[in-house]
């Protein structure tokens, strides 16, 4: 049978497709296998399950072997994966879009409201059994409706976001490659960042997207303005965000995703207003089970000799 090699933990459901494909060697260490470790793992592999801390690039497939067929990576974003390499070398590439819009885009609005609301200041207040009364100057935070909303990468996310974001009465603009079809304004980025009162990030991580948001982004934003970041951590320059929190150049943050996952610039984690979640976007039950099936589905159909369902080209 195929050996599917599997980098980490995947739910059971998914774990029973692969079954029925191949045999499964599932990784016995519970966390990201260093290079080497990934090396060795995955040789003699006719298919990948990767996830988005594993580096797939020509020398992994390469190690692997000439019977690898496919990497089926659990999660939307592919940039850990090369994936002209391995289209030089005949190995499909596959995501998992959709099964994940709507639990990043919620997760994204919590985080709004977290950050506007100032609420985790509020439960670290009463955590920590501070004195606190009712009062009408206390830990005031910024109403929604009537702000603006710029939304960099209108794709589905993005999407679900702004409609998301419309129902609590905010004005959305976005800005993006392309126009999109949309009831939505578009703004090149200079002028959403100069007019929004939240900038939130969906843009996928790219070399030009890279630190999209600099130092130079970042004082061309409002000085009330806050940053929400759900889609990858190096689109935001984390030493320049702790700059112009530590100027006030901004208003907050709150980020789901950090440039050096899972380290986090320490000038971040003492500053009330800034929000901090681990990789949570997709973090449900039902979603994080139908990212893995759909990797799995993948795996089968090509080992089976089909079309992958979710194939990503150079």
């Amino acid at each position: 049978m195929p050996k599917i090699a599997v980098t980490r933990w995947i739910p059971e459901d998914a774990a029973k497709i692969l079954a029925d494909a191949g045999e499964v060697k599932l990784s016995a260490a519970d966390r990201p296998l260093e290079p080497d470790e990934l090396r060795e793992f995955v040789a003699g592999s006719c298919a990948i399950v990767s996830m988005l801390h594993d580096r797939i690039d020509g020398d992994l497939a390469d190690a692997a072997g000439p019977g690898l067929r496919i990497v089926a990576n659990v999660a939307v974003g592919y940039d850990n994966v090369d994936v002209p390499a391995l289209a030089e070398r005949g190995v499909a590439v596959t995501n998992t879009p959709g099964v994940l819009t709507d639990a990043t885009a919620d997760l994204t609005l919590a985080l709004i409201l977290a950050l506007t609301r100032r609420i985790g200041e509020g439960e670290r207040l009463i955590r920590a059994r501070e004195p606190w009364s009712f009062h009408l100057g206390f830990l005031l935070g910024s109403s929604l409706q009537g702000k603006t909303l710029g939304i960099v990468g209108l794709g589905q996310i993005g999407q679900a976001v702004a409609r998301r974001a419309a129902a609590f009465g905010l004005r959305v603009v976005y800005t993006g490659r392309s126009r999109a079809a949309s009831e939505f304004e578009f703004l090149p980025l200079e002028e959403l960042l100069r007019t929004s009162d939240i900038v939130s990030l969906h843009c996928p991580l790219t070399p030009q997207t890279r630190h999209l948001i600099d130092a130079v982004a970042l004082r061309t934003m409002k000085r009330g303005a806050y940053l929400v970041n759900t889609t990858r951590g190096p689109v935001v320059d984390e030493t320049a965000l702790a700059d112009a929190l530590e100027a006030r150049a901004i208003a907050g943050a709150a980020l789901d995703v950090f440039e050096r996952e899972p380290e986090v610039e320490s000038r971040l984690l003492g500053r009330e207003n800034v929000v901090l979640t681990p990789h949570l976007g997709s973090a449900t039950i039902e979603t994080r089970t139908a990212m893995a099936v759909l990797a799995a589905m993948n795996v089968a159909a090509v080992l089976g000799g089909d079309r992958p369902l979710t194939e990503v080209r150079p």
